[in-house]
């Protein structure tokens, strides 16, 4: 049974998963969207929306806390701004936007975007 195992293992390793998640999230905060796989943009979602809450507070060990899941700074400054604008939602600024399956492989595809 897979009681409380709530985590999306994307056939990677911890590792790998971690690194592409955090890639994933430096991408989506420089560019406001992503085009990928439906299983990859609902582990997103839920790892943006927390960066966001953390932005929401405004304090030093919140940026600290962000610093240490993404590692880089202009997406950092990004974030900042980003939690200004999403201030009085009390959650869901991503939306991820069902499409077509993939032609190679047929997998599904979704975008994932700011809600504004």
């Amino acid at each position: 049974m897979r009681h409380k195992k709530n985590i999306r293992k994307i056939g990677r390793n911890k590792s790998h998963r971690k690194a592409l998640i955090r890639n994933m999230a430096i991408s989506f905060f420089e560019h406001a969207e992503i085009k990928t796989t439906e299983a990859k943009a609902k582990e997103l979602q839920r790892t943006v929306e927390k960066i966001i809450t953390l932005g929401k507070a405004g304090d030093m060990a919140s940026y600290r806390r962000i610093n240490s899941m993404l590692n880089h700074a202009p997406s950092i400054a990004k974030v900042k701004k980003l939690s200004e604008k999403c201030k009085d939602r009390s959650g869901g600024c991503t939306r991820i936007i069902k499409l077509s399956p993939r032609p190679g492989d047929n997998s599904r595809m979704a975008v994932i975007k700011l809600v504004q």
